[in-house]
């Protein structure tokens, strides 16, 4: 088993970077520092649930790569965050399927829901929400995904009853 599906068992395991890079200094020795920096970033990201600057600074230095490389990177790439996000990614689709069928009505009853918008995170960090633009499940829209759920011919009505399942009970901490 990689690394990588290992850490994603406890995402958000850790809060502060330092206690992160000596997982990272494994996954940069599995690489020999060829092909290194996504692997990194993404085990941190499962880590700590986003990149601090910190933690590019510090992989900038470990594979001796310019910080605005990987930096660069990070920008490029959706799945990457530079902001703490919640335990939860929420997705609602804009696409044109989904935003002629009733999207954007969706996407303002997860708005109201989780009392958050897109881009934000909900101060309890359970819930993220951000917009996608296809699932490729036209013919069942609109779609929303939590995590790598996906909820089909959804109606604003539904939204409180889709995401109680992924609430925390606060009785578990």
């Amino acid at each position: 088993m990689s690394q990588t599906m290992e850490i994603k068992k406890q995402p958000c395991a850790y809060e502060k970077p330092e206690e992160i890079y000596p997982v990272l200094e494994t996954v940069i020795s599995r690489y020999k520092g060829k092909g290194a920096l996504i692997p990194v970033l993404q085990s941190a990201q499962n880590l700590l649930g986003w990149l601090p600057e910190e933690v590019l600074a510090w992989t900038s230095e470990k594979l001796q790569l310019p910080f605005s490389e990987v930096a660069g990177v990070v920008g490029f790439y959706s799945f990457f965050s530079t902001k703490p996000r919640g335990k939860h990614m929420v997705r609602v689709c804009m696409g044109t399927a989904c935003y002629v069928r009733g999207g954007q009505e969706v996407l303002c009853a997860v708005e109201k829901e989780l009392g958050i918008s897109v881009g934000e995170t909900t101060t309890d960090r359970q819930f993220s929400l951000e917009i996608g633009r296809c699932f490729g499940a036209c013919g069942l829209a609109p779609v929303i995904m939590i995590d790598d759920d996906v909820h089909q011919r959804v109606r604003p009505v539904l939204i409180s009853e889709i995401v109680a399942p992924y609430r925390e009970d606060p009785g578990d901490e």
